[in-house]
């Protein structure tokens, strides 16, 4: 066949080595484009740049936070749990009896910027994949939101669309929503996070890994057809900031089908089961370049792609679109040859589209010394001929400079110290309401009730409680609890320090629930790599979650890096939100936070500090944010852990609830609307630091009748603080302090903690 007019084969390449290319517009900066021509010997052709060009972006790539990612396997727990850690699709852990949990959350914040229900919708489809391809089922999902101001006009933009995508997304493959967080601060304006979470059940036996073995066994895509959404978007969406010269160059966001993904899960699995598939692979980010070239790296070394029979939606399409397209709701397996018709077969089953795109093939020696061997042609043509572990697995790796930023130190001196404390009850009470009604604190029932949280018939606990639980099967009463949590005031104050928070607090909600904290997975968000100072952000961050999981025990399996989450050269808070998952032997024993038991005594748990840096309260009633967060003490939180899981465990607790945003004030609150019960508290000393402090480390807990002595030996067996502040029942929630007594009734408080996020956005 004649080469097609306009066609850049390798042959051409190599006889027009001159030829200008379009790597600048494509996120590529000048040396990487250099090294390309190394590794190649000649010029790239446009389908060889286009693969490049993705699998070399910040998304794919991680070039700029792989050497301080390294942390969390160099200081990687001992934990025999551990399946399948970094480098897969998602990690897996060991639950008991045979069982295992996939988890993993990823960020899909400039598409949900450009286009929020779509970009929500498909960041939910690409996690929900990667739990797939794992060899799972996915049975539920939770999501990380972050905003500009509650009352923003771009909010109102934003909020409603980005939850209309997760709900439709996650409503129409049947999956609960089990829980996640939502904040509002003015670094997001412009430049909302939104981080989705999938978890999936698997058998040991059934774990699949991205790889592609056994020359002879053909390469098969199916799913989806593929067009012309999303081309593009990994390479400008994750490797440059959105200012104006870039804002038209928006790649269009990915279109999702959500019925087409619940019938591409029933396929897999029933393919899985039948064990039809050596290989598996999602096509997310950097669609096609993705899929063959790691599969290729991770197996033989060797593939040989048809382009020209991946099935389309449009025609116009060139090889390199088609390489860089991130149409949704597509997957490509390896089969062997005898079962490709059984494959195909179970395809039709369920009504999806299958077409065999090309074999696995040998390499030579020197080939698998250079990383082996991908080709691709166009009919009959040559538009690739590369190793494919230089794209996946050998891509630039940057030291970015990085420097505590000078500020650091007059924003850590700004202590809130300095601001006006409220003065007498009246005031008391006033703020404690002005706080618990803030949006990112209040009630998120306008975001959460467009969610199905019971699908399925497997939740134990959702939304708004600490944290998600689920049963693995029908047939056990063992379950698994998430939570995932993240303070960017924190960790702008101390990225360090702040990141550990983060990791205790959401350490800390799985274990009110009654389960014991597992494992670890990530998404971490940031401005520009390009600036020293958010460089030291993220190395600082790096290496406090690799300590507190080392120091802790929990492995970090898996996760997600997103840079360039600024406007201009200003960035987002340094936001790493951390997701827990917990085991929990029997749900039936789990422990919710809504304190409903007449006559329970009320105890707090931990020790309290005057520590108001980076508070709630600091926020909300004075707009500041200075000073330090609070201290740090891991050992503290284990314990605290052990005390919340045994007296699950053992019967002593009706409910728990941990200390978090807004202190034990919003904490008292919570629990009290959320069982429909007053609390009559006693507090000692300063009520305004007994109300509003965020000293880590603390819960409260609501005791059977009966029990209290054997809770606090518990506690005093564990190590930790334990004092009993007051009693369940009643129609208020009455704090007495030694000046006097902040009573406010259940109705009122109900009124301030429901009103804000329902009153923002009426009408929208």
């Amino acid at each position: 066949m004649s080469e097609a007019p306009g066609l850049d084969t390798v042959a051409n390449a190599t006889d027009s080595p001159d030829t200008p290319q379009p790597y600048a517009e494509l996120g590529m900066p000048k040396d990487e484009y250099d090294r390309v021509r190394e590794i190649l010997g000649r010029r790239p052709t446009a389908a060889e740049l286009a693969i490049y060009s993705v699998m070399w972006s910040e998304h794919c790539s991680y070039k700029s936070s792989k050497v301080h990612l390294r942390q969390f396997g160099e200081k990687a727990p001992e934990n025999d749990s551990l399946l399948v850690g970094m480098g897969e699709n998602a990690g897996v852990v060991d639950v008991g009896d045979g069982n295992a949990v996939t988890f993993k959350i990823e960020s899909h914040n400039s598409p949900s910027f450009v286009e929020p229900h779509q970009g929500a919708a498909t960041g939910v489809g690409g996690i929900v994949r990667d739990i797939l391809t794992m060899g799972a089922r996915p049975v539920a999902v939770m999501d990380a939101l972050r905003f500009g101001p509650a009352d923003a006009d771009d909010t109102k933009r934003m909020l409603p669309g980005v939850t209309s995508g997760i709900s439709f997304y996650g409503n129409c493959l049947g999956l609960p929503n089990i829980g996640g967080e939502i904040g509002f601060d003015q670094s997001y304006l412009g430049n909302p996070l939104v981080n989705a979470l999938c978890i999936g059940v698997l058998k040991h036996e059934d774990i699949k890994l991205a790889q592609a073995p056994g020359p002879g066994n053909k390469v098969v895509l199916f799913g989806s057809t593929t067009g012309p959404d999303g081309i593009g978007g990994a390479s400008v969406l994750a490797s440059a900031s959105f200012d104006e010269e870039l804002e038209s160059k928006r790649p269009s966001v990915q279109v999702g089908d959500p019925f087409m993904e619940k019938l591409l899960i029933e396929c897999s699995l029933e393919l899985y089961a039948k064990d039809m598939v050596v290989g598996i692979q999602d096509l997310g980010a950097a669609g096609v370049s993705c899929a063959t070239t790691e599969l290729a790296a991770g197996g033989t070394g060797g593939m040989n792609i048809q382009l020209d029979r991946v099935p389309l939606r449009d025609h116009r399409l060139t090889p390199e679109e088609i390489l860089m397209s991130e149409s949704q709701e597509r997957m490509m397996a390896i089969v062997e040859p005898a079962k490709m018709a059984d494959f195909l077969a179970v395809c039709d089953k369920w009504g999806i589209l299958a077409a065999e795109i090309g074999e696995v093939t040998e390499v030579t020696p020197e080939e698998a010394e250079r990383g082996g061997r991908l080709v691709m042609t166009w009919h009959g043509e040559t538009v690739v001929d590369m190793p494919p572990r230089t794209a996946s697995d050998e891509g630039p790796v940057y030291e970015r400079p990085y420097a505590r930023p000078e500020s650091q130190d007059a924003l850590q001196a700004d202590d809130p110290a300095k601001l006006a404390r409220p003065e007498g009850d009246a005031e008391l009470r006033e703020q404690l309401l002005k706080v618990l009604g803030a949006p990112g604190i209040g009630d998120p029932t306008w975001v959460t009730q467009q969610y199905d949280s019971y699908v399925r018939g497997d939740t134990v606990v959702s939304a708004p409680h600490d944290s998600g639980m689920i049963r693995i099967s029908e047939d056990s009463d063992r379950g698994v609890a998430l939570a995932t949590d993240g303070n960017g005031r924190y960790t702008l104050l101390d990225p360090y320090t702040g990141t550990q928070l983060a990791f205790a607090e959401a350490f800390r909600n799985v274990s009110a629930t009654g389960a014991r904290p597992l494992a670890v997975t990530n998404c971490l968000n940031f401005g520009s790599p390009e600036d020293p100072g958010v460089m030291w952000q993220f190395a600082e961050t790096t290496r406090g979650l690799a300590d507190a999981c080392q120091q802790l025990g929990t492995p970090v399996t898996g996760g997600n890096v997103s840079f360039y989450n600024q406007t201009g050269d200003v960035p987002i808070n340094p936001t790493p939100v951390i997701g827990v998952l917990g085991v929990i032997d029997d749900v039936n024993t789990r422990l919710r936070s809504g304190f409903d038991t007449d006559g329970a005594r009320v105890f707090l748990l931990g020790e309290t500090r005057p520590e108001f840096g980076g508070s709630a309260w600091a926020d909300v009633i004075h707009g500041h944010l200075g000073g330090l967060p609070p201290q740090v003490d891991l050992t503290a939180e284990a314990a605290l852990g052990e005390v919340l899981a045994s007296s699950a465990e053992q019967g002593l607790a009706a409910a728990a609830h941990d200390l978090s945003d807004g202190g034990l004030g919003v904490a008292l609150a919570e629990s009290a609307l959320r069982g429909g019960r007053g609390l009559r508290v006693e507090v000692d000393g300063d009520a305004f630091t007994a109300l509003f402090s965020e000293s880590g480390a603390r819960a409260i807990v609501a005791v059977e009748p009966g029990r209290e002595e054997a809770f606090v030996a518990l506690a005093a067996q564990h190590g930790v603080p334990v004092t009993q502040i007051g009693t369940v029942g009643g129609e208020s929630l009455s704090v007495t302090h030694p000046n006097g007594v902040v009573e406010i009734g259940l109705d009122e408080l109900r009124a301030s903690y429901e009103a804000a996020l329902p009153a923002l956005m009426e009408g929208v």
